[in-house]
Formats: structure tokens, sequence, C-alpha cells
């Protein structure tokens, strides 16, 4: 089995006085309600690793998007969101983020 070692990037190379601490280590977490729908703008507000959330018609209820400082940061949210009242949360971490680069022409022959 591989252990998941998180390497430190540019963020976490800021000093002491930063306002900030960095936030390297990114998430999904998909969450089913109990029997109470959660506030999603109180747990923004509440979850500093929150930076955005989808509401969703599936398996899922709530999608939010994670930046956390670390595994222990991540742990605390997911006892958070039981806490609030979630039946179910289920966290995927972020390896990298992919986007659409430009469309490779190819010669007609």
């Amino acid at each position: 089995m591989t252990a998941l070692h998180l390497v430190p990037g540019e963020g976490a190379r800021l000093g002491k006085d930063a306002p900030e601490p960095a936030r390297e280590l990114h998430a999904l977490a998909r969450v089913s309600y109990g029997p109470v729908p959660l506030d999603f703008d109180r747990l923004a507000a509440e979850l500093p690793a929150v930076r955005s959330g989808l509401a969703l018609a599936g398996d899922a209820d709530l999608e939010l998007r994670l930046a956390c400082t670390g595994p222990e940061e991540l742990r605390a949210v997911a006892a958070a969101l039981h806490r609030a009242g979630a039946a179910r949360v289920r966290i995927d971490l972020v390896l990298r983020a992919l986007t659409p680069g430009p469309p490779t022409l190819r010669p007609v022959p």
C-alpha cells in the first residue's frame, strides 16, 4: 500500500507573518443530507476551507470544493459536516486540475 505525502508548494513557503495559512490540499466533499438540508451559507461562513459548492440531484445533495491547510483540517471539515447533520460525507482528493487546451489541427490529406 502506498501512502500519500503532501509536497509543499509555493504557498507553503510563506513566512510566519502570512495573513492566512497556505491551503495546498484540495478536495471535493460530496454530502448527502440527513433529515434536514444543510445550510450552505452557514457552512461556508464557519469553515474557511469551503471555496464553493454545488447543489446536486442524484447520489449526493451537495458538493463542496475545499482547500485545506492539510489532512488535519480536512478531517475537521468532515467531522463538522457530520455534526451539522450530514447523513453521508465522501471526500475525494484533487490530484490535479484539468483544463482544456487549444484544439490540435491536423492537415487534411
